[in-house]
């Protein structure tokens, strides 16, 4: 959450109109944590994030120690528990008042749709996330940051999937930032929901390579499509990972003096991409087909038939032409494995047809 002050507005909608299933071209699940069992949180899948970035505090003006310690997350009889609690606690050499927990996924993507299933805090000057961070982020202390870091925060682009401040129950809000709007964002929506401390919501968001939604319960409530596209408003074309804290305060609103302790519940977290028979659309018309897709390293290119081709050309996701191909060889020659990551677009001119496919380099 690397925001500053913003006005939270309340956004009216006809349900009605607005409730919507996910596209069902995400059809499968890639990653989940289904919270099984009891005791401490899979450290396969998800990492402790407690290095102050900046050497004595978080971002915002909070005002807790993220730790790994059980009593600040857990998993038990199948959910997650991520527990803020008042407490002094020491660490780093700076003491706080109050404790939490911060956990980064150890899984990163490119589009998709991320389902959570949650319970969330109470208390005003608490501050739950459901969030995401390109994984190119150079945060001091988040798990990507050592190895993939190249970006700082707002051009590594955040998708805020659920917000919820204390002080003002029961409102959820969803936002990006990016080079375009980050701090006092103007890219954000909210909706009412009921009960969120003591009922469990779908807190949902599909993306994308052309827009990002956001949900509640399946009521899609905010969607993000700005135009023309980017990489300033649109840096959301390369890998993103997961965030769950709890965050205690800040620099904008305060800690009722009387909190003990609160804590968020979540059932399940998925995240759903597309098959590779959904990624065919055009697989009738189209005399090629690529694999795998996404890809690492290696990549191959199928033609279908015997057409020949007339023209080929390389696209960065901004348009920008990068290379003309003279025939199929040269396309199943190509160095791919020097692209960097992120989306291309490849243009096969045969006959008198085009077709465009889609790229992803991981």
């Amino acid at each position: 959450m690397f925001k500053r002050f913003f006005t939270i507005s309340f956004l009216l909608f006809s349900v009605g109109s607005f409730f919507a299933q996910f596209n069902p071209v995400f059809d499968n699940l890639v990653w989940a944590d289904e919270f099984n069992g009891s005791g401490a949180i899979d450290d396969n899948k998800w990492f402790h994030q407690t290095l102050l970035p900046n050497g004595t505090s978080w971002w915002n003006g909070e005002q807790q120690h993220y730790t790994d310690e059980i009593t600040n997350s857990y998993v038990n009889n199948g959910l997650l528990n991520i527990v803020a609690i008042k407490e002094v606690y020491s660490d780093q050499g700076i003491t706080k008042n109050y404790t939490s927990a911060r956990l980064n996924s150890k899984f990163a993507f490119t589009y998709g749709r991320v389902e959570v299933m949650a319970k969330l805090p109470y208390g005003e000057g608490t501050w739950p996330a459901i969030w995401t961070l390109g994984k190119n982020i150079t945060e001091n202390g988040g798990f990507w940051a050592s190895t993939f870091g190249t970006t700082g925060w707002p051009a590594c682009g955040e998708i805020d999937i659920m917000e919820h401040w204390g002080h003002n129950p029961n409102y959820i809000q969803s936002a990006l930032h990016n080079s375009f709007s980050s701090g006092n964002t103007i890219n954000h929506g909210g909706i009412m929901a009921s009960d969120v401390a003591n009922n469990f919501h779908l807190y949902a968001m599909e993306w994308t390579e052309n827009e990002i939604k956001f949900s509640l319960d399946s009521v899609v409530f905010y969607e993000y499509n700005p135009q023309p596209k980017n990489i300033a408003n649109w840096p959301y074309f390369q890998d993103q990972y997961l965030l769950l804290n709890i965050a205690m305060g800040s620099s904008w609103f305060s800690i009722d003096p009387f909190f003990n302790s609160s804590k968020m519940e979540v059932d399940y977290v998925r995240v759903y991409q597309a098959s590779p028979a959904s990624l065919s659309p055009n697989e009738e018309t189209s005399p090629l087909s690529i694999y795998p897709m996404p890809y690492q390293e290696e990549i191959s290119f199928f033609f279908k038939d015997n057409l020949p081709i007339s023209g080929a050309y390389l696209y960065t996701f901004l348009g920008k032409q990068i290379k003309l191909f003279s025939c199929k060889e040269d396309i199943n020659n190509y160095s791919w494995e020097s692209l960097k990551s992120g989306t291309y677009f490849i243009k096969i001119d045969h006959l008198e047809k085009s077709t465009t496919h889609k790229i992803i380099k991981l």
